[in-house]
């Protein structure tokens, strides 16, 4: 059953909060990756032990939480979150490449990441009507305007940000690549954050959709 916006109550000094906590947090992320290039050891810096890319996991692993509590326990938009999941879950699969092909063998995380998706999207497209209801009222979120921002940043700008051929022009003959390297992981931290800014959104969201249908529920 559909709901109108505007039983999804929101306060305006809420919003202001989150978005003055994701302001610090953002600020935060800054600081921490200058703190790990000031600190660090040289072989752990921008290393997948060190700040930058530990978080990328931790905000990730934080997604994927919020999502799987968003479907199973508010059951809530489940076919949108599960799209979502497989989304964010491959992400996080994808991150670990570097241990995965030490530790499992050479391109085992495509596998996994195989596994993970095709059976949903396949799941997905069998519901696609029921996907596209549910897309059409989580369209108009603040959520999905913050994961389509997280999505630009790590998957276009960071990868276009990060080429080795804009570092040389930048760099000339002073060309490093660790530097590359480093501004494209802490730009992907930064659009990991906007997809974990993101689902806390989605989560308060469901959590007031929750409550209007267990009201509506007991007033029936």
């Amino acid at each position: 059953m559909p709901y109108s916006q505007s039983s999804w109550p929101i306060h305006t000094g809420a919003l202001f909060l989150r978005a003055t906590l994701y302001l610090l947090v953002t600020g935060a992320i800054a600081q921490g990756a200058y703190m790990e290039a000031l600190y660090l050891p040289k072989k752990l810096q921008f290393s997948e032990l060190g700040f930058t890319e530990l978080n990328q996991t931790i905000f990730l692993a934080l997604s994927c939480g919020i999502l799987l509590y968003v479907r199973q326990r508010l059951k809530v938009w489940p076919m949108v979150t599960l799209l979502l999941l497989a989304f964010i879950g491959s992400s996080l699969i994808r991150e670990q490449d570097a241990l995965l092909d030490h530790y499992a063998g050479r391109h085992v995380w495509k596998i996994l990441v195989t596994i993970v998706i095709l059976p949903i999207v396949v799941w997905v497209g069998i519901h696609w009507r029921r996907f596209l209801d549910e897309l059409y009222e989580y369209g108009n979120s603040f959520s999905l305007g913050l994961f389509t921002a997280g999505l630009f940043t790590t998957y276009a700008f960071s990868r276009l940000y990060g080429r080795k051929i804009f570092w040389q022009a930048i760099m000339e003959d002073r060309y490093l690549g660790d530097i590359k390297s480093m501004a494209e992981e802490v730009v992907e931290l930064l659009g990991y954050s906007l997809i974990l800014f993101a689902m806390i959104e989605l989560l308060l969201l469901a959590r007031r959709i929750y409550r209007a249908r267990q009201q509506a529920a007991s007033g029936s």
